[in-house]
């Protein structure tokens, strides 16, 4: 089985990656999914629902549960895991997925390097962010970013933020490939949540995590 990464942080959050290289009949062959879950699946149509099917899996296997918690959706749209007091976040990019769960407010994203990034840049990236960029490191900062606001927005999971206008990134100018850190925080009208932020480069792809102070 290819537990590519998992490591248990600080506060108690716990975070895996999984390498998918199994089809998609080995994770059904292991999942019971709930009528709710298989209405999801659905609609989901080609490789996307092995990926999927990935994030439930790694999400039990990190439960270390014998019988599994199905994962359903609040009101709205927010991920839970059914009769668990945590909360959870989940990715998936290419044959890479991600799961975190913890006590608090948390969100995980992973992304493959793509170049495409930069048409979007300045959909998300507020002025000091950009100017933040640095010549020889500017698309995988482009994806730190978003992965951080992938992250918050996750963790919010109240939808209606605007990347741009409601999430906040403390600036990221010395990227290191091994990884590092920093600060975000979403503020929208009175509402204002503080989260530590971390991101590693693995290979062709960004993680990046953020779990609320």
């Amino acid at each position: 089985m290819p537990l590519f990464h998992h490591k248990i942080l600080a506060s108690q959050e716990e975070l895996g990656i999984w390498l998918i290289e199994e089809p998609e009949a080995w994770f059904r062959d292991r999942l019971t999914l709930t009528e709710a879950e298989e209405a999801q699946l659905l609609p989901i149509k080609g490789n996307r629902r092995r990926e999927w099917l990935a994030s439930r899996w790694l999400l039990h296997y990190l439960s270390g549960r014998e019988l599994r918690g199905a994962c359903l959706k609040d009101e709205y749209g927010k991920p839970y895991l059914e009769g668990s007091t945590y909360q959870i976040s989940m990715s998936h990019s290419h044959d890479m997925t991600a799961v975190i769960a913890g006590p608090k407010a948390l969100g995980v994203d992973i992304q493959f390097l793509v170049g495409k990034i930069e048409r979007i840049a300045h959909k998300y990236m507020r002025p000091e962010e950009m100017d933040s960029l640095q010549a020889a490191t500017r698309l995988e900062q482009l994806h730190v970013y978003w992965g951080a606001k992938e992250a918050l927005y996750k963790a919010y999971g109240r939808r209606q933020l605007d990347f741009k206008a409601h999430i906040h990134i403390q600036p990221i100018a010395d990227y290191r490939p091994e990884g590092g850190q920093g600060q975000g925080c979403i503020i929208k009208g009175d509402y204002r949540a503080d989260f530590d932020l971390y991101y590693e480069q693995m290979g062709s792809y960004i993680l990046v995590y953020g779990i609320e102070q």
